[in-house]
């Protein structure tokens, strides 16, 4: 028996999560929760020693001002916000493998201080990082059908917001979580999503790959 896959997260992550787990061999039902936005922002003045970037979609929705901070070293959260940044022009100077906090220390330990990041409205603060707002998740509205369509799935959680949104939609709808298992990407996102799911699992690591390996585990019969 195979258990689809319930992809949560916004576009274009939701289409490229997407197609990953269709290439691992998973059912999917695509239901995206957040829709991202650009927001208007201006490049802040001062000298600072790095741009740190803990999300692809602040590459992807800064325009046309992010060309004036190409001349920063770039540190990135992970692979995927690294080629967004590298696609956009960026220098990427060291890419982490885990989430804000670990890539903040990874610029410390290159020696830079006084950092600069772009972020989106909704965010985990990092102590002593500039931030600059340049995009915004809009929690969406999906029907009560298609709610309903995520008993039997296994729902992958990217995001602590995702995984509350998600259950407080179930929640209105009084959908049995009883039968939907839960693939979270930290302990702390699942930890948002409540209890009473079937099974849940934690992936190895922060990243997609890893997600929709502990999805395998999940929606694939031995």
């Amino acid at each position: 028996m195979t258990r689809a896959a319930l992809i949560l997260r916004p576009e274009p992550g939701n289409s490229a999560t997407a197609a990953r787990a269709a290439a691992a061999g998973l059912a999917v039902i695509r239901l995206p929760l957040f829709e991202v936005v650009a927001l208007p922002w201006t490049p802040p003045a001062g000298n600072y020693d790095a741009l740190l970037l803990t999300s692809a979609n602040a590459v992807r929705h800064a325009g046309a001002e992010l060309a004036a901070l190409a001349h920063l070293p770039v540190v990135a959260v992970g692979a995927g916000t690294a080629a967004a940044a590298r696609a956009a022009g960026l220098t990427v100077a060291a890419v982490g493998h885990g989430d804000g906090t670990a890539a903040l220390a990874l610029a410390h330990r290159h020696g830079w201080r006084h950092l600069l990041r772009l972020a989106g409205r909704e965010r985990t603060e990092l102590a002593g990082v500039i931030d600059v707002e340049v995009y915004a998740s809009r929690a969406l509205s999906p029907s009560a059908e298609s709610l309903r369509a995520a008993a039997g799935t296994v729902a992958l959680l990217h995001s602590a917001r995702a995984a509350a949104l998600f259950r407080q939609l179930l929640d209105r709808e009084r959908a049995r979580v009883e039968t939907i298992d839960i693939a979270a990407i930290s302990v702390g996102v699942a930890a948002a999503a409540g209890t009473g799911w079937n099974t849940v699992v934690i992936a190895d690591q922060p990243s997609d790959a890893a997600l929709i390996a502990a999805t395998c585990t999940l929606a694939i019969d031995p």
